[in-house]
Order: C-alpha cells, then structure tokens, then sequence
C-alpha cells in the first residue's frame, strides 16, 4: 500500500475524470459498509449497527460494489477495461441471486434476519451434543453460498473479469492508490464472505458446549470473540485453498454454473426446507 502512495496517478485521456475517481471508492466503500452489522461478541455494544435485518443490509449494500466495477471500466474510455467491466457486472448480478436464495433456508429455520438472533439461535444443541449451526441444518445452502459469495468477489477461480491473460480487466487503466484500492476491495472482501460465513453457517462468536456460567464474564468475552476470529481466520484459509487449487473457469462455464446449476439448487434447497418446516 505503501508503494502504491509513492506511485505517479494519472487518469487516460477521454475519461470520465469524477467516475474515473469515484470507482474504486464505491467499491471499497460497500464492502467496508457491511461490517457494521456483523456481531462480534455477546451484546449490541460488538456490534456497529445492530439492526433487525442485518442481513437484508449486507446483500443491499453489498450490491453496490457492482456500480465500482462497472463504473471503472466504462470510465476509464479503454475498450479492454469496458469489457472487463461487462463481464464483472454480469458475473456479479448472476451470483448475487444464489448467495441471496442460500440465506432464505437459515432464516427459515430461525425465524430472523437478525444476525445477533441467528447467533443466539445456533448456541443451542441438537440431541444434547450437535451444535445447532447453520451448516448443520443447512449443509448443502452452505455449499452454494461459498461458491457464489468466492464468484462475487471475482477471485480466482471465477477471476474472469480480470483474466490476466485474456483482457487484463476492469482496472487497466487505473494506477496507483486507485488500481491498489480495487485490489484491496477484493481481500477485504474475502473477509467479509469469512465473517458472513462465520456468523450465519458456524455459530458466530458461539463456542460449542461450553458453559459459561462457572468463567468469569470477561474472560468468556474474549475467548467468544478469539473463537470467532478463529472461525473467520479458518475460512479465509479456505477460500484461499480452493484459489490455488482450481483453474479459471471459462466464461460459459461460469455462466452455466451460476444460472443452470446453483440457482435450481438453491430454489430445490429452499423447497425442501420449507416441506421439512411443515412437516415438524
């Protein structure tokens, strides 16, 4: 970041100078605006903006980042950057519909879009010994919501809106602060999908069969909010196995994956939710 400062910036001829500035900012503005309804700890005090539908706000204010990366390439006047541009808005659009449709069975199962609530809700056991997380009672809508949420955040494997060899992507006009600053969007981002993941699939700052009446409060503070960090930590880790594990996708592959595989999964996921729900 650093060398990025100490970096000459110029903007392309025949740009559109204000998008061309406000991009990168879009980008990285809506990534940050989500963690301000993410739980860290016990209590409203570890959360910034406890609100009743925290999750609804994420996926509002997340679809923001979309405008970032549209607006760079078409700003930017470079044929190259516009296509880039065209491929992320539409990767993104394509994605965000399953990550959505993913979350719809959690919720359903209870009862809130308060992630404080979802929280709460996962500190219980299922048969006296299985932790009550999202993955337990929602395992494969948290398969589809990983690969949907590592698509949206254009990392590789579903890197095509910046497929180095190919179109070079959205940012190739951009230099210095702002070409670093739509790199940073992109780990900041796999933060976010970590700690979303965390708290919706893996019990947020819960810590399985513990019981915190015989530690001291303080104490089971800091060890919930270490086990959530822990849990983001974990995932991270594996977004970044599966980068370096995978080839990219080809752009139809990537496309047929988003429309013709996931989205009927996550409709079927929900349908079966919803007849499992009745039936208990």
């Amino acid at each position: 970041m650093f060398k990025a400062f100490t970096k000459e910036d110029f903007v392309p001829a025949g740009a559109n100078r204000m998008l061309f500035f406000l991009a990168p900012a879009i980008a990285l503005a809506s990534t940050l605006a989500c963690f301000a309804v993410i739980p860290f700890g016990p209590g409203e005090h570890f959360t910034i903006a406890p609100l009743d539908s925290g999750m609804l706000f994420i996926i509002a204010i997340g679809s923001f980042g979309i405008y970032g990366v549209a607006l760079g390439g078409w700003a930017s006047n470079n044929n190259f950057g516009l296509l880039g541009a065209l491929r992320g808005a539409a990767q993104l659009v394509s994605y965000e519909v399953t990550m959505g449709l993913n979350l719809v069975g959690v919720f359903a199962v209870f009862g809130t879009m308060s992630l404080s609530q979802l929280v709460l809700g996962q500190g219980e056991l299922l048969w006296g010994w299985l932790p009550k997380w999202g993955v337990v009672v929602q395992p494969v809508g948290f398969v589809l919501f990983l690969i949907a949420s590592m698509a949206e955040n254009k990392r590789a494997p579903f890197d095509l809106p910046e497929g180095e060899s190919e179109i070079i992507g959205y940012f190739a006009e951009f230099s210095a602060m702002r070409f670093a600053t739509f790199f940073l969007t992109e780990f900041v981002e796999i933060v976010l999908i970590a700690a979303i993941a965390a708290t919706v699939f893996f019990g947020g700052w819960q810590i399985p069969w513990l019981d915190p009446q015989g530690v001291a409060g303080g104490f089971i503070t800091v060890a919930q909010i270490g086990f959530f960090v822990f849990k983001i930590i974990a995932l991270c880790w594996l977004q970044m196995l599966i980068r370096w594990t995978l080839p990219r996708f080809r752009y139809d592959q990537l496309m047929n994956l988003g429309w013709k595989v996931l989205l009927p999964l996550s409709l079927a996921n929900i349908v079966v939710t919803a007849i499992v729900l009745a039936l208990i």
